[in-house]
């Protein structure tokens, strides 16, 4: 899931060449923050590949919610995991 969502991400990347320095810049407008620049686009490509999985890793850590892209939702579900100790309890009383 996660190689589809930053494959899914990067096909959304917009580049585009400075002329004063002939560098380029990449972003992807729906992930907010992530742009990289370089003096070649394949450079610039892997810059911004290499930034979008750290935003994604900083996201999931502090549980922000990232953008649904192409249908795929990485931000976690806030449903509390029921505790096992009350579930086991719980077949025990049933049986």
């Amino acid at each position: 899931m996660l190689t589809e969502y930053i494959k899914a991400a990067m096909h959304r990347a917009k580049y585009k060449q400075y002329e004063e320095d002939n560098t380029f810049f990449g972003n992807i407008p729906e992930c907010q923050g992530v742009w990289a620049s370089a003096e070649t686009l394949e450079v610039c490509r892997d810059k911004l590949e290499s930034v979008l999985e750290g935003w994604i890793i900083l996201g999931l850590r502090f549980g922000d919610e990232l953008p649904i892209i192409d249908g795929i939702n990485l931000t976690p579900s806030l449903v509390p995991i029921e505790d096992k100790e009350a579930v086991e309890n719980e077949e025990e009383a049933i049986a």
